[in-house]
């Protein structure tokens, strides 16, 4: 992390507190493995479209007395790897602030943790934006977005509303940390929802990370999705500047499918797909075939989103729901980026 827009503060104690709100992305265009996991730079880039549902809430207050970092996630005291990860980017922060504080962490998600549903992205993003603030930390968005990349990847692209791209970046340490950040796409016009099929909201089996892991080192499919993945990129942002919502669909599912076959490609398999994943991707098959403009997308998990028009999104949730009976339903749209609480006080 590059630390030009680092603001040294002169007093010798920092009290401070600060609140920010942030929302999960999905991401159109997946990156699905990391080439640095200490820098998290992903090894290709990504798109996503950030919702306007699940928002999290944090807030991080410096504590000069305090001992050591507490961490506070939805109520209860986080710990291991999820602690761990909030306390390094503390580190972080600290790092960039020449500030040596502890801090109270305190999270608040809408949304299940660890089931797929891009909790850490609006979680890292929310930390970023409220942890640069306590710590005073002045940050334009785009070294923002930097910084919320180290927590987690998709994290860069929730800093920002609507469509944003991230990019890989070029070359690797110091290069690739500039190189890599999110910034907004252009997008025409057009009226988009996302219906979100909650499969299930419990923690995956298998790890974001420890999928990415053992997918790029033994899946024999990988290097041949990354590559079309570039092809795939390219063509959404033409049909995002055509506001072509089929043409956005078709190659969003695409890309999801085929990163779910480098998974199942890989030794031993990465399998995220339960049997109601697959009946929900029927159903939106045969959505099509009775003229709905309805495509899907997964991400690390088993749950389904599925874009379609804003006018068509009461069938398209009526279907699933049919489909998997007990799964809860949202219709989402296009969110905001994210931004201080407006209740939080220095």
């Amino acid at each position: 992390m590059t630390t030009d827009h680092r603001t040294q503060q002169s007093t010798p104690a920092l009290d401070r507190r600060a609140t920010a709100v942030a929302h999960p992305n999905i991401a159109l265009i997946k990156y699905w493995g990391k080439r640095d996991e200490q820098l998290m730079i992903p090894y290709a880039d990504s798109l996503s479209m950030t919702l306007d549902i699940f928002p999290t809430t944090t807030t991080v207050r410096i504590d000069s007395g305090a001992p050591a970092d507490e961490v506070v996630l939805d109520g209860s005291p986080a710990g291991g790897e999820r602690r761990q990860r909030v306390v390094a980017f503390l580190d972080l922060l600290r790092q960039l602030a020449g500030r040596t504080e502890r801090a109270h962490v305190d999270t608040r998600n809408s949304v299940p943790t660890g089931a797929g549903l891009a909790s850490s992205a609006s979680g890292f993003a929310a930390l970023a934006l409220a942890g640069a603030a306590a710590y005073g930390l002045d940050l334009d968005a785009t070294a923002l977005s930097r910084l919320a990349r180290r927590g987690s990847v998709s994290a860069s692209r929730s800093v920002f509303g609507g469509f944003a791209i991230c990019h890989a970046g070029p070359g690797a340490g110091a290069a690739a940390d500039l190189g890599s950040y999110a910034e907004p796409v252009p997008v025409a016009p057009f009226d988009v929802a996302l219906v979100v099929a909650i499969v299930d909201a419990g923690p995956k089996a298998v790890s974001s990370r420890e999928g990415m892991r053992r997918t790029v080192r033994t899946s024999p499919l990988y290097p041949s999705w990354v590559a079309s993945g570039r092809a795939d990129l390219a063509e959404m942002r033409t049909a995002l500047l055509r506001g072509d919502l089929d043409a956005v669909g078709e190659i969003a599912e695409r890309n999801a499918l085929g990163m779910h076959a480098t998974m199942l490609a890989a030794r031993p398999a990465v399998r995220y797909l339960a049997p109601v994943t697959v009946a929900v991707l029927d159903s939106v098959l045969r959505l099509r075939a009775d003229g709905v403009g309805a495509y899907a997308t997964m991400d690390a998990g088993p749950n389904v989103k599925v874009l379609c028009r804003r006018a068509d999104a009461d069938r398209v949730a009526d279907t699933l729901r049919d489909v998997a009976p007990g799964c809860a339903v949202v219709v989402a749209g296009p969110g905001p980026a994210a931004a201080p609480d407006p209740g939080s006080r220095p």
